[in-house]
């Protein structure tokens, strides 16, 4: 496949230092498409598109006329990564999730943090995810955020920033894991001499980190997958995981609170359930100390919880420290609790609360990236130098009339890698979501999801939004 069209443009490359120049650890992969014919390529990327059809990888778009669900659009070209620059990446998240981790159970107790008025009591007590009802409890082993999604992306100076933190149910970790099955079979050669570090022992992992929120006296632990049902976008993952693990996939409805304890219904009669991975919001998980009108959840299910007779990942209230305004206190929260500067550090943020910043953010919506405090999947935002006169001014108004909810960014250049579109390889922008497990010791996924924009142009990457996956190699080039 002839390359020398490819044009860099400007922004940071995930493949090419510089044109017809590979990065570090990417030489072999170049030098591999460099000797197909397009035909070749093009039958690669439909082979790939067909495994992913016959293993079921969809995901549903909610709204979407056309059906229900969708096979996640996926390139062949991967995205690769040096092992010495993941080592940064790697040691910058563990600090991030332990000081995380520590504000949590921070502000459902002492709340130090607050008192020395280093994030601002009125921002974590507005919070939509702050909830009340976990003031004072301590889950097992002070363990709130056991799985963690946390943004990256790079800019043009090639430096890796954190653009969020996803603690409350991340998804994505099932397409890094079929991505990676489709791309030994793609490129088999390239990837065995290019000593790519393994992402298949994720399963694995995620069930030790279960199980180790579990009383040492129980030997046989019963673990399940809470799934809010078919009907969920990540439906797909919830019945993936559960199948790896090798545990229960359950629904609200077959589970049920008696004597003091959750259990699951079965044809033999009750079986107690030990630890929930739950994939629904704290709202939906127990009508009675929640939404009232949750028919997905388990009625009682967090009174046993608080009584310590169930453990749950990620912990109910984890989701204050992935709030999009408390982000922008995560700088000051790691040297709070580490005494260390952030390895990772945060995108440039305004907060809309603050009179002074507002302005700003009112003044300069044609530069800026605009979010509510607790939307996911590219909802709820503004991409200002993208969007119209109107969208901005719609934007204006929504930030003046509850600036708590909005923050906003400087619009990044993106780095982009080559990507196959129609029969052409050009740059399309992507991030990054490593996944982290907190159970014993914290534990990041070498990799993680490349999520790209698949449409010319485009910064969002989110699968709701038009955009697709890539795999990601974690190399070490020198060995």
């Amino acid at each position: 496949m002839d390359l020398s069209a490819y044009q860099l443009e400007g922004f940071y490359d995930e493949l090419f230092a510089k044109p017809d120049q590979p990065n570090p650890g990417a030489e072999l992969l170049i030098e591999k498409i460099k000797s197909l014919s397009e035909e070749d390529l093009i039958s690669k990327q439909k082979a790939a598109e067909i495994m992913l059809l016959q293993m079921g990888i969809t995901f549903a778009v909610y709204g979407n006329e056309a059906g229900a669900e969708k096979i996640f659009p996926f390139d062949i070209i991967p995205r690769i990564v040096d092992g010495k620059e993941w080592s940064q990446i790697e040691a910058g998240l563990k600090q991030r999730i332990f000081a995380l981790n520590a504000f949590i159970d921070d502000v459902y107790h002492d709340k130090k943090i607050l008192k020395d008025r280093v994030v601002p009591e009125d921002v974590v007590f507005s919070s939509k995810t702050f909830r009340r009802e976990c003031e004072g409890f301590s889950p097992p082993k002070n363990i709130w955020c056991h799985v963690t999604g946390t943004d990256l992306v790079r800019d043009s100076d090639g430096a890796f920033y954190v653009l969020e933190d996803n603690l409350r149910c991340p998804s994505g970790v099932s397409y890094v894991l079929e991505n990676r099955q489709v791309l030994k079979r793609t490129f088999p050669q390239v990837f065995d001499a290019s000593h790519v570090r393994p992402v298949d022992d994720y399963p694995n992992r995620l069930l030790d980190t279960l199980e180790y929120l579990v009383p040492e006296h129980i030997v046989s632990p019963v673990i399940g997958v809470l799934t809010p049902g078919t009907y969920n976008s990540a439906y797909f993952e919830h019945s993936f995981l559960a199948r790896q693990m090798g545990v229960e996939l359950v629904e609200g409805q077959d589970l049920v609170v008696h004597d003091g304890f959750v259990h699951m219904r079965t044809t033999k009669g009750l079986e107690k359930i030990d630890v929930l991975y739950r994939r629904m919001d704290d709202d939906f998980i127990d009508p009675l100390a929640f939404r009232s009108d949750s028919v997905l959840g388990v009625p009682g299910l967090m009174e046993v919880y608080k009584a310590g007779r169930l453990a749950m990942a990620n912990a109910p209230g984890t989701g204050v420290a992935d709030d999009k305004v408390i982000y922008a206190y995560v700088p000051k929260i790691i040297k709070y609790y580490t005494g260390e500067d952030p390895i990772l550090p945060n995108v440039p943020t305004y907060i809309c609360s603050d009179p002074k910043e507002q302005e700003y953010v009112l003044k300069n919506l044609d530069k800026l990236v605009v979010k509510a405090a607790n939307e996911s999947g590219g909802y709820g935002m503004l991409i200002g130098p993208h969007a119209s006169a109107a969208e901005r001014e719609k934007f204006a108004g929504l930030i003046k009339q509850n600036p708590r909810n909005y923050m906003a960014q400087p619009t990044l250049a993106l780095s982009r890698t080559p990507t196959i579109i129609d029969r052409a390889i050009e740059g399309r922008h992507v991030d990054l979501r490593p996944y982290i497990l907190y159970g014993k010791d914290i534990y990041v996924l070498p990799g993680g999801l490349t999520r790209v924009a698949l449409r010319k142009n485009s910064l969002v990457v989110n699968s709701s939004q038009g955009g697709g996956s890539k795999d990601t190699w974690v190399v070490d080039a020198g060995e």
